[in-house]
């Protein structure tokens, strides 16, 4: 199945200048497209659309200690409330945290990384309203988050 998720601006990184009505085309765990939306459209029609307001882009990098929570699963949750997902490892540092963090497919990286949007890359993408809050958040593919 393919979605497109669509915003009023997106960012193929966060350093660019955004593209106006942009969109990024997902299928399953990957990315097959991004640009203008009206491009997507024409290329992907039989693609179910997802439109959110704001700033689409990649989602970021949690770079400190995960969000106290009762459980692993729910600090793990916060972590992708708030437009990350990917977590240090040095930081992932119980088999439980580690574990959670497999099941929800939350990377968990050695070091900071570039946060980017290419073509066959993993669909990590994150959508910021103007306040900077989080309104959506799409981890491998799955919408894991949305503000309601």
């Amino acid at each position: 199945m393919l979605t497109i998720h669509a915003a009023d601006e997106l960012r193929l990184d966060w350093d660019t200048e955004p593209v106006r009505d942009g969109a990024v085309v997902v299928r399953g765990d990957r990315i097959v497209g991004a640009g203008p939306l009206s491009e997507l459209r024409e290329r992907f029609p039989e693609a179910r659309l997802r439109r959110w307001p704001g700033v689409l882009g990649p989602a970021l990098v949690h770079e400190g200690p995960l969000p106290q929570a009762p459980s692993p699963r729910e600090r793990l949750h916060a972590v992708l409330k708030s437009g990350s997902t990917a977590v240090l490892e040095r930081y992932a540092d119980t088999a439980e945290l580690r574990a959670a963090a497999v099941r929800n497919e939350v990377a968990v990286l050695p070091r900071v990384r570039a946060s980017v949007i290419v073509d066959s890359g993993r669909a990590d993408l994150a959508v910021f309203d103007t306040d900077g809050a989080c309104v959506a958040t799409v981890c491998a593919g799955r919408l894991v988050h949305r503000r309601r």
